[in-house]
């Protein structure tokens, strides 16, 4: 009788619910940025500060180069062309006295280079110096006028801040909170901030398609943030932290995803309009990390502390 007492127990303790495997992965990788919840709040606003006013002086010693698009310019394009591109810009200047950048290339189409001079620059003069050294490759060109170039940075800029205003009327419509819609429209700004001084940093050249890359990191920030603050000022949990750590292991989950994807878009393209899109996603996501789970986080507990009366957050 004893035995069979023991085995129905021990059924039973076999068929106990056990969490799923979901579940704790969940609960491991909130453990592991457990870290991030603990941080001082204070610490947590004044780092992302300093960064973000270390890209403002980066921006106001080496604001990034304007592509020819937006500045306008000469493009001369030699298909079959296999060089340095260093050693090609150096070429051509000794042979022409032309100040040019040159870039390589590899698509569909064969591999080549392509040569960008600035406006009113005699395309012919640089393909006649090409076809001496590369008698076999294919040559064509293109000019952007500077007037049509000063158009286009109008539209770039005009299109930026327009999308920031409505982005900053959705956030505070929805939320009718000013302190946690000024983190959201400053975190993204931030973002873009920090995207460009990289740009600079890396010799990235500011164009319409950096323009369009910038725009899409305003949808990409803000979708975190207000996962976070929506996550923290209208939570399920039992306190703010164990709202942060759900909203944290969601977001991270989301941004890691999508920057791994932009890694691999980077590594495979074989298009330069490609390439430098992606950079700056990457560099304006990866501070979409520190401004949304730092700089952020730390403003609303900031916050909830004040209106708590200093309460433990």
């Amino acid at each position: 009788m004893a035995k069979s007492k023991t085995k129905k127990a021990h059924s039973r303790a076999k068929k106990a619910p056990q969490p799923a495997a979901g579940e704790a992965i969940r609960l491991r990788k909130q453990e592991k940025l457990s870290f991030l919840a603990r941080m001082d709040h204070k610490k947590m606003i004044l780092y992302p500060l300093a960064v973000f006013i270390v890209a403002v002086l980066i921006l106001a010693v080496h604001f990034p180069t304007l592509g020819i698009d937006l500045k306008g310019g000469v493009v001369v394009t030699a298909t079959g062309v296999s060089a340095n591109p260093d050693a090609l810009a150096k070429y051509i200047h000794d042979q022409t006295g032309i100040n040019v950048n040159v870039e390589s290339f590899t698509g569909l189409g064969g591999s080549g280079v392509r040569v960008y001079a600035s406006a009113g620059t005699d395309p012919g003069a640089i393909i006649n110096v090409l076809e001496k050294r590369y008698p076999n490759a294919q040559y064509q060109h293109s000019e952007v006028s500077a007037t049509f170039g000063k158009l286009a940075q109008e539209q770039g800029l005009k299109a930026i801040i327009l999308a920031f205003i409505g982005m900053a009327v959705v956030v505070f419509l929805f939320f009718r909170n000013p302190v946690s819609s000024t983190a959201i429209v400053f975190s993204a700004f931030s973002d873009m901030v920090i995207a460009v001084a990289t740009m600079g940093i890396f010799g990235i050249q500011l164009t319409t398609a950096t323009i369009a890359a910038l725009l899409m990191l305003i949808g990409y920030t803000v979708d975190s943030n207000i996962l976070l603050t929506t996550r923290v000022l209208r939570r399920r949990e039992k306190d703010v932290e164990s709202a942060y750590l759900s909203a944290v292991s969601t977001g991270f989950t989301m941004s890691t995803t999508t920057l791994v994807a932009l890694i691999v878009l980077r590594l495979v393209s074989t298009s330069q309009v490609i390439d430098n899109i992606a950079v700056v996603l990457i560099f304006g996501l990866i501070a979409d990390f520190m401004n949304t789970w730092i700089f952020n986080a730390g403003v609303l507990r900031w916050y909830l502390a004040r209106n708590s009366g200093g309460g433990r957050t």
